[in-house]
């Protein structure tokens, strides 16, 4: 077994694929009657979805990074870098074609609400963030970390700035990436800021995973910083405003979703590398291993891409929590067996866009 695997990585993966289909799944069917912010059960589900996305992004980051490091080692890093625009580009793909209604197409009705940014244009690109930053660093793993660091930090602590940002002179294409102002789900700041955390966590892990008490000390630094993040963290940045005076550090604080929610994501971290061994079960791991196809196969069964006709059309907003629940269970179990079973999607769309690629490299 390569003591280099970070298996925990493909478990949370797993976890976080498996939470936002529920989530997904219990989103769009709940119905509205049971959507009680005063119920705990209601609460707690709401507080864990929020969870998912975070991590999702953050393990990106991490996973990605790390095998370019690894790569580095091999003197391979420039065919990874490539392969790394090609999967960013390949993602941002998807993420679009998801969305759109071909069939509304045929008939003559056009809109542009397929342009709209979700998690997968989201993550693409900063994917190729972080091969930028990593050829503007010279590729040193020490400044490539320190610019990731810090860049996390500042699109955290400045997200009063952007959080209403509308910039009305750039074609809607690009400005889906940074307002949600036409229907984005998701948009690069501050989502990319989990990125470059997880691209900072890599260059630990790549530095320090040999050494000895390695993993006992990363675990409680997780525990320790997930802590100080969830319920300490708006205190500091008040703390800063008072001792600098700038009104920006409060305004983080009086919002402070993105501190806390990686604080969440450290907590998952710590549990599930501390578990790891024993949640090394091959499903589980082909599970992690499988996310794309997943999202892809969920996206099309709930909200009808391509067709336009899914459970989201279909049912509604109609369901109870006892029957929501068992939905959700089913869905799961049916998505992840299209998944292992039934198609490909990443492979066989990733090897088309591949061969595209080559050809236009052959052409010059």
């Amino acid at each position: 077994m390569n003591p280099k695997r970070l298996f925990f990585i493909d478990i949370i993966r797993a976890f976080a694929i498996l939470m936002m289909l529920q989530g997904h799944f219990v989103d769009t069917l709940l119905s509205n009657n049971y959507r009680d912010l005063n119920s705990t059960p209601f609460i707690i589900w709401t507080y864990f979805r929020g969870i998912t996305a975070p991590t999702f992004f953050t393990i990106s980051g991490l996973i990605f990074t790390y095998l370019l490091l690894k790569a580095k080692v091999r003197g391979e890093e420039k065919v990874r870098m490539r392969k790394g625009l090609l999967r960013g580009l390949f993602l941002i793909f998807v993420g679009y074609i998801l969305r759109i209604p071909f069939l509304r197409w045929l008939q003559g009705n056009f809109n542009s609400y397929f342009l709209v940014v979700d998690v997968l244009q989201c993550i693409g690109l900063s994917l190729i963030i972080i091969i930028i930053l990593y050829y503007l660093s010279a590729k040193k793993t020490f400044i490539f970390s320190l610019i990731t660091f810090i860049l996390g930090l500042v699109i955290f602590v400045t997200e009063p700035l952007y959080r209403t940002l509308n910039i009305e002179n750039i074609p809607i294409l690009f400005q889906n990436y940074i307002s949600k102002k036409n229907g984005s789900v998701f948009t690069i700041i501050p989502w990319f800021g989990y990125v470059a955390f997880g691209a900072f966590l890599a260059t630990i892990f790549h530095k320090f995973l040999i050494k000895k008490y390695f993993k006992k000390i990363i675990i409680f630094l997780f525990l320790f910083s997930g802590i100080i993040l969830i319920f300490y963290s708006s205190y500091l940045l008040c703390e800063l405003s008072k001792i600098t005076h700038i009104q920006l550090f409060l305004d983080a604080a009086s919002y402070n979703y993105l501190f806390t929610r990686l604080g969440n994501v450290f907590i998952y971290f710590a549990l599930f590398y501390s578990f790891e061994k024993f949640l090394k079960f091959p499903l589980l791991l082909k599970i992690g291993q499988k996310t794309l196809s997943i999202y892809v196969i969920h996206f099309i069964i709930i909200y009808g891409s391509f067709t336009g006709i899914g459970l989201k059309n279909i049912i509604g907003k109609t369901l109870n929590p006892k029957q929501v629940i068992v939905g959700a269970c089913l869905f799961l179990i049916i998505v992840c067996f299209i998944s292992f079973y039934y198609v490909k999607t990443n492979t066989f769309l990733y090897a088309q866009l591949r061969k595209v690629f080559d050809k236009l490299k052959g052409n010059k």
